[in-house]
């Protein structure tokens, strides 16, 4: 049956344009049964120091990069009793998660999971926006305008990473895995045994990953990952990473019609989100 929940969300007060009633209006017009608010969560002592972080600031979002737990819970706590108060009257069901980046170190994973005991998100959302090289942090667009190759260098540890995240055991699933394609870089067959790896960590862990809808006309992961992922029955859900409220569903009726045509059968059901996260949250 086509996916009538959409789970990867942002609004005002992180990088999206609408509130989350603004949202479920417009989940209950498209006919879902329930929607996720899913902004991003963004902590690393260094994030100010990005090359990116100007570019935050001009563009009115800086707001999802901040540089510890306590800065960060204090902007989640007030976004996340606006949607518990809309969930009350919302006709559908409404859903509280994060979309997390996964920094491999232990003093951060301890300070999440004392984050998510304050915060109890529904779902937890892995990616990887960043990752950390020659001393500082790096996104997608460094690794574009980096010599061929730094950018190498950078795009091994982008799936050093994305394994690593998947072997953590704390996500529901895995967001947009190849990312860098947002960029044009990262997409050629020399990648596919990285991308083979990946989804093998992802498997053995039993990681589910996302169709996100957000880039077209061809949707993260590519065509190659998504069957590699088939053949290993990879869960797969999928997302249209919506910040705005006309972008919720964008593409599923597509991305539906590529799951059948790739082979994806195991299919991520909503009560297979909750169930996993009442066993892990």
């Amino acid at each position: 049956m086509p996916q009538d929940f959409t789970l990867h969300t942002h609004t005002i007060g992180c990088d999206g344009k609408n509130t989350p009633a603004e949202m479920v209006a417009r989940a209950t017009e498209m006919g879902m049964q329930a929607i996720g608010i899913s902004n991003h969560f963004i902590v690393h002592p260094k994030i100010r120091e990005s090359n990116f972080y100007p570019h935050a600031l001009r563009g009115g979002y800086s707001q999802i990069y901040n540089a510890s737990f306590d800065e960060i819970m204090a902007r989640f706590i007030p976004i996340y009793q606006e949607i518990e108060h809309v969930a009350k009257n919302a006709p559908i069901r409404v859903l509280r998660g994060l979309e997390v980046d996964f920094f491999p170190d232990d003093k951060w994973r301890q300070n999440f999971e004392r984050a998510i005991g304050v915060l109890k998100p529904d779902y937890l959302i892995g990616a990887c926006h960043f990752i950390e090289y020659d001393g500082g942090l790096r996104n997608v667009h460094d690794m574009a305008n980096a010599n061929p190759e730094e950018r190498a260098h950078m795009l091994n540890a982008y799936w050093r990473k994305i394994g690593m995240a998947a072997e953590s055991g704390l996500f529901t699933w895995m967001a947009h895995l190849d990312l860098p394609r947002k960029v044009g870089i990262g997409i050629g067959d020399e990648w596919r045994i990285r991308e083979y790896d990946t989804i093998a960590k992802l498997a053995k862990n039993n990681t589910p990953i996302e169709i996100n809808t957000a880039l077209q006309p061809m949707p993260y992961p590519s065509h190659r990952i998504l069957q590699m992922a088939a053949r290993a029955n990879l869960p797969v859900l999928i997302s249209d990473d919506a910040h705005r409220a006309e972008q919720i569903g964008r593409f599923f009726d597509g991305a539906e019609q590529l799951c059948a045509q790739i082979g994806i059968k195991n299919r991520l059901s909503l009560q297979k989100i909750l169930d996993f996260s009442n066993k892990t949250l």
